[in-house]
Order: structure tokens, then C-alpha cells, then sequence
């Protein structure tokens, strides 16, 4: 019982003892020498507390504060027998903030000395991460206990959290940011494990690390942030798992859609095999790909976020297919089976696998149970089908349901019809019968027409769908008239608005305005969309005969896809976009090659083959450059095998079809039958191509067919109207 009675008594003399302490910093009074205080040479209160109006007493309301006050400066009493001047604002400062009195507690944390403080805590903290020793420490200033350590780094926290509320964002951010300075001078390698385990040090800490990166956003400091989140992970903070998750995901959030430009990691002092993002969006994938990772393993919860950010990160980084990989690999309660499906239908679709997406919709739409609310679904699967000749029936089916299921919704009724409309277009291009095409063609125009009023004129889709279909018709007038309002809704930004408008004007027989019309979209377009332009400018001054200038004009063309080639290297471009440049590139060489042809600069063309060869070895456009380079030397049967090549490449490649079919005729009288059947095949394809008309209507002179006179009159027709690129 006596000891019991000890250790009573010593608890009531320590609460008497703090109870005098906080009684002297709000009356101003200073404790005796005898009561372990240091003296100060001017108090709290007449410094500025006493001055501020409020008083430090917790009301009725904080008792659970004022206790955890007490039971802190117990434990610092304990340990180094008196609470000093710094370690008293600590605790009453944390009292002000708990009962809300935010400006009052940063006057108190203000009167911290902050400068002197940290080396007093560094050294405490390097002793404590010291082994011990036998002999005895230093004659040097005693450490602090780890109970004041903690105390402090608190109220350093609570300053900067206060300085938060006050909208001192940058200020805040420094005062945080010591508290980590001073933490990774002290021990370089990282907290040791259980480090601070008795106290609530590593919780400040970590709370600290965590609001870093805030501070400095609010700051308008995404430098700053960046390099925050990157010592946040880097650094062993000892975090525990969902810290550390919170914090990746914001990063990677900030890094997706506010990391512009930001810098790569140093990542030199880790391991010689280590991964090193190129940029932020890597950056951001890797991030939440160890997010994935955790939650697969169970070490935190699902959160149906990181795979939408995670969808976007690798879908503009044109890695699709690496997302349904991810997909596919959630566990079957992660995501509902319709959203599975639809989301790696999206996947496979956006890498070309039209066939795979159109399977996994169909999986979909067959179920009863999805039937009357997968609209969205219905969508993807008609324009999935819409891009390809070979499911085109297929797509006007889901069209159709697709409208029924839009009678309510204006907006997607307008995307119906659109669909519609490009479906028809689509099945009038591959049907024999002049009367169905013509058919298919007028109710095109019908759904295009009645998505263009839905719209009131103000989706650029729409009209450069009519546009197209009204230019394909040969009704020249009207589609001009929706490129110029394209144009005009638009301002002038669409660079293939601009190459429609010059083919329809050559299509006039307008060159002079096409000429104008491409030059004004050259000085409105930035250097990286002069490619496209550029071609259509070569092939309007083929078209006038001024074939020298277009060869300086192909010249540029190759200078700017050198450079855009060149950029591979520095910017992960979209598969799409690759693509897209390699092959203007290749036609660009063979476009140059038939211009050095016509001009009987052999040699020229041949190194323009040459060129080409190296990007594609396998085109069918190279092959037929190269038959028309032998033809217009001459070298008939050279010419034929070449053209021959193209076709085994390519069946359906119109202009090798053509010139086969040219050739064959001039080499033998009795082959007239096998180039009918060329030309008729050219003609399924491109039922307006003059060329193929033409020879089709020499064909049948030379049998004394009366179908002559009409190949002709269809081939005068078309010529006079022909694009100097199709339209399309």
C-alpha cells in the first residue's frame, strides 16, 4: 500500500506542478528558481498572449484537450524534471488550435524559436538512432527527451497547419518542409523501424509528409509539389499503408492533369537496373500500377478511381491494350460485368481490334437483362460496325434499336441519325445496282439532313459528313456550302476543313481560289499541320502543270516529316499518329517519284523508290510507282510484273488495277477480256474513277459495242468533276 501511495503522491505533485506553470504563463507571474522553471526575462503574457484577448482556460466542451495537455507535460516532467519556455507554448498553442482559435495559437507558436529549436532536436534525434555506448556522452548540451521532441515537431506541424487556414500558403509550406529538413539531415538513410514508437512523433511526421505537397499546390508551386510527393515516396518516412497510398494516388492525379512539363525523377542513387520514367504520365502509370498491386494483395481497400485515372494515363499514352490487360485482371467484385466489358470493348477498339470489341458488345446486347439500358453500348457497336464494310448490316440493326432507345434523348437521336447516314454512304459505295445506290445515297443524305437540324448546324461532325457525302455525289455546290460552315464554326482551326474546301474548289475547276484558300491555311496553321497541306499544294500545281514548283514544294513536305520522325524519339506519339506520319511520308516519295517520271529524271525517281522502300518494302503504291516509272521507259512487261507485285500485295489497290489492265490490253489484242475484268473490278471499288471509265469505254470501241458511248459520257462527267485527291 505505501508504494501504491508513492506513486499517488508524485502524481498529484506533478499535476500541482503544471497547474502552477499554466497559472503563471496566463497571470504573467513567474515561477520560483526552486520550482525547476527556467526564468524567462519576459513572460508569455506580457509578450503577447494576455494582449491577443482570449484566455487560454478550455471551457466545459475541451476537458478531453486540456487532459491530453496535462498528460503531455507529465511525461515531458517526468523525463527531464521541467517543462521550459518552448515546450509551455507547445502545449498551450496545441490548446488553442483543438478549440478553434486558430490566430490566437499561430501568436503562440510564433513565439517558438524555431532557429533554436531544430539543432536541439536534430541532435536528440541522432543520439537516439546511435547504438549505445558504454562510455559516457559529451559535456555538450543534454538531449531532449523524445516526449519533447515530439511536442515540438508538433507544434511546428500545428504552425504550419494554422498558417494553412489563414490562406499563408507559401509560409506554411516552409514551416512544414523544416520539419522533413530536419529529419533527413539527421538520419540520411531513413527512420529506423519502431522509430518513435512510444510517442506521437511518427504520426506528426507522417501527417506532415502527407500535407507537404498541398501546401505548395495552394502555393501555386507545382515544381515544388512535384519535388514534395517525390521525397515523400523516396525518403523512408516509415509511412504506414494507407498514408503511402493517399499519397501516391495524389500524385499521380497531380501529375496526369497538373504535371505539365514537370522533370523526370533522379532516380540515380537507387539501383543500376531501376525504371526511370520519361515523363509524367509514365510517371503516373507506375504510380498507380503499385496502387493496383496493393490492392490485389489486400493490403488496402478498392478504390474504382485509380482504374478511371489509370484508363486515362494509358489511353493517352496510347497503351490500350496494356489497360485491358489491367482490366481483365480485377477481380470479379471490383467491377460490375457490363462495365468490364464495355471498358475493354473501348480498349480493343482504340487498338484496331475492331472484331474483339464488337464480341465483347455482342456478349452484352444479346443478354436480355442489358437489352432496354445499354444505349452507350448500342452507340459503340454501331460505329464500330459503321467503320467496317464487312458488318455494315450488323450496324444499321443496332441503329435502329438505337433510335427507338433515344426518342426521349435529342442528342443522341442526332448521333443516330449521323450513324445512319455515314451506314448507307458506306453500302452505296459496295453495291452493284446503280438504281440501289442511288437509293442508299439519297436516304444518306435523308439522315444526315435530319441530324444536321437536330444539331441546329452545330456539330462539326455532322457537317463534314455532309460535306463529303454531298462531294462524293458531285453535288459541288452544297458541299461547299457545309465546309464553309464547318470553316466558320470551327474559326479556321480544322486543318482537313481546309484541305476539303481545296479539293471541292479543284473539284470547280477553281485553282486560282484553292490556291489562296491553301496558302491562308498555311499562314493560319501551326508548322506541325503544314504536312497535310502541303501535299494538297504539290497536287494542285501537278494539276496546272508547274511541275518544278512542285517538287520544292514536295521538298518542304519531306523537311517537315524529317523533323516530325525525328520527334519519335523525344515524345511517345499515338500508334494512330505514327502511323499516320510514316504513311504520308511513303506516298510523299512515290508522289515525287511519278512527278521525276513525267519529267524523265529517271534516276531521281529511282532514289525516291529507294527511299521509300526503306519505310515500307511492301506497299503497293511503291510497286505501281515503280510500274509506271518502267511504263514511261517504255519497259512494257517490266511494267506488268510490277504491277502484278502490287496486286498480290494489295487486290483492291484501284490504280494498279487500272494500269494492269492498260498494260495488258497494249501487249495483246486477245487479252481483252482479262482487262475488262480489271477495269470492272476497279469499278466495283470507285464507281468514280474517270480513268477506269475510260479504258473501259475503249475497250468496248474496239468490239463495236454501242456501251462505249456511255463509259465515255460517264468518264467526261466524272473528269470534269474529278478532286485532284478524292475526297476521302
Amino acid at each position: 500500500m505505501s508504494i501504491k501511495y508513492w506513486l499517488y503522491k508524485q502524481k498529484n505533485q506533478l499535476r500541482s506542478k503544471l497547474g502552477k506553470m499554466m497559472k503563471c504563463i496566463c497571470s504573467s507571474e513567474q515561477l520560483q528558481a526552486d520550482e525547476g522553471i527556467p526564468a524567462s526575462s519576459e513572460s508569455l503574457a506580457t509578450r503577447d498572449y494576455s494582449a491577443s484577448g482570449f484566455s487560454s482556460r478550455a471551457g466545459d466542451g475541451d476537458t478531453r484537450a486540456d487532459t491530453s495537455n496535462i498528460e503531455e507535460a507529465e511525461s515531458s516532467l517526468r523525463e527531464s524534471g521541467f517543462l521550459n519556455y518552448e515546450e509551455a507554448r507547445a502545449l498551450l498553442g496545441r490548446l488553442e488550435y483543438q478549440k478553434g482559435n486558430v490566430e490566437a495559437a499561430l501568436t503562440v507558436f510564433e513565439g517558438i524559436d524555431v532557429a533554436a529549436v531544430i539543432p536541439r532536436i536534430k541532435a536528440t534525434i541522432v543520439r537516439r538512432c546511435e547504438l549505445p555506448r558504454r562510455h559516457s556522452q559529451s559535456n555538450g548540451t543534454p538531449p531532449m527527451s523524445m516526449h519533447a521532441v515530439s511536442l515540438l515537431v508538433e507544434a511546428i506541424f500545428l504552425k504550419a497547419k494554422s498558417l494553412q487556414v489563414l490562406g499563408r500558403y507559401k509560409e506554411a509550406a516552409q514551416t512544414c518542409s523544416a520539419i522533413l529538413d530536419t529529419f533527413e539531415s539527421a538520419i540520411p538513410e531513413g527512420l529506423p523501424e519502431k522509430f518513435a514508437s512510444d510517442c506521437k512523433l511518427l504520426e506528426t511526421l507522417n501527417k506532415a509528409v502527407e500535407l507537404l505537397p498541398e501546401l505548395w499546390k495552394l502555393a501555386f508551386g507545382p515544381q515544388e509539389a512535384i519535388l514534395s510527393y517525390r521525397r515523400a515516396l523516396l525518403y523512408q518516412w516509415d509511412l504506414d499503408v494507407e498514408t503511402r497510398t493517399r499519397i501516391e494516388k495524389d500524385f499521380a492525379v497531380f501529375l496526369l492533369y497538373s504535371g505539365h512539363g514537370a522533370s523526370a525523377p533522379n532516380l540515380r542513387s537507387q539501383m543500376d537496373d531501376s525504371y526511370i520514367p520519361r515523363n509524367n504520365v509514365e510517371e503516373a502509370v507506375l504510380l498507380l500500377l503499385l496502387i493496383l498491386k496493393k490492392i490485389f494483395l489486400k493490403r488496402v481497400g478498392w478504390d474504382p478511381s485509380i482504374i478511371y485515372h489509370l484508363g486515362f494515363a494509358l489511353s493517352i499514352a496510347g497503351e490500350c491494350r496494356s489497360l485491358a490487360c489491367q482490366i481483365e485482371d480485377l477481380h470479379p467484385g471490383f467491377i460490375e460485368r457490363r462495365e468490364k466489358y464495355t471498358s475493354l470493348a473501348l480498349c480493343y477498339h482504340a487498338e484496331g481490334d475492331d472484331s474483339i470489341a464488337l464480341n465483347l458488345l455482342r456478349n452484352l446486347l444479346n443478354n436480355r437483362e442489358n437489352r432496354s439500358s445499354c444505349e452507350f453500348e448500342l452507340l459503340l457497336a454501331s460505329k464500330i460496325c459503321t467503320a467496317n464494310s464487312s458488318f455494315l448490316e450488323e450496324g444499321t440493326q443496332y441503329i435502329h434499336k438505337l433510335l427507338v432507345a433515344s426518342e426521349k434523348c435529342h442528342e443522341r437521336a442526332s448521333v443516330a441519325n449521323h450513324l445512319l447516314g455515314l451506314s448507307l454512304s458506306a453500302q452505296s459505295r459496295g453495291v452493284g445496282s446503280d438504281a440501289q445506290r442511288i437509293s442508299l445515297q439519297s436516304e444518306a443524305l435523308e439522315a444526315l439532313g435530319t441530324a444536321q437540324k437536330m444539331t441546329r448546324g452545330t456539330n462539326p461532325n455532322i457537317l463534314l459528313s455532309l460535306s463529303l457525302e454531298n462531294a462524293e455525289q458531285r453535288k459541288l455546290d452544297a458541299a461547299l456550302y457545309y465546309t464553309k460552315q464547318l470553316l466558320a464554326l470551327e474559326g479556321g482551326s480544322n486543318i482537313k476543313c481546309w484541305i476539303l474546301l481545296v479539293r471541292i474548289l479543284s473539284a470547280q475547276k477553281r485553282y486560282v481560289d484553292a490556291e489562296i484558300m491553301l496558302d491562308a491555311a498555311l499562314d493560319e496553321a501551326g508548322k506541325w499541320d503544314h504536312a497535310g497541306l502541303l501535299r494538297t499544294k504539290a497536287k494542285l500545281q501537278i494539276v496546272q502543270g508547274h511541275l518544278t514548283d512542285a517538287v520544292e514544294t514536295y521538298t518542304k513536305l519531306l523537311a517537315v516529316l524529317q523533323v516530325q520522325r525525328k520527334s519519335f524519339h523525344v515524345h511517345k506519339l499515338l500508334l494512330q499518329d505514327r502511323q499516320r506520319i510514316a504513311s504520308l511520308e511513303l506516298e510523299t516519295w512515290h508522289d515525287l517519284a511519278n512527278v521525276y517520271a513525267s519529267l524523265s529524271q529517271w534516276r531521281d525517281a529511282e532514289i525516291c523508290l529507294s527511299k521509300s522502300e526503306a519505310i515500307n518494302p511492301h506497299s503497293a503504291s511503291r510497286l505501281h510507282s515503280a510500274g509506271l516509272l518502267y511504263e514511261a521507259k517504255g519497259m512494257q512487261k517490266e511494267a506488268l510484273k510490277s504491277f502484278e507485285k502490287a496486286l498480290d500485295i494489295d487486290p483492291n489497290h484501284i490504280p494498279s488495277l487500272i494500269s494492269t489492265a492498260v498494260i495488258v490490253r497494249q501487249l495483246s489484242e486477245q487479252s481483252v477480256a482479262v482487262a475488262k475484268s480489271f477495269l470492272t473490278d476497279a469499278l466495283r471499288l470507285d464507281r468514280s474513277n474517270h480513268t477506269a471509265w475510260y479504258n473501259l469505254g475503249l475497250i468496248y470501241k474496239s468490239e463495236s459495242s454501242a456501251t462505249a458511248l456511255e463509259c465515255f459520257e460517264a468518264a467526261a462527267m466524272l473528269q470534269e468533276s474529278e478532286p485532284i485527291e478524292p475526297f476521302r
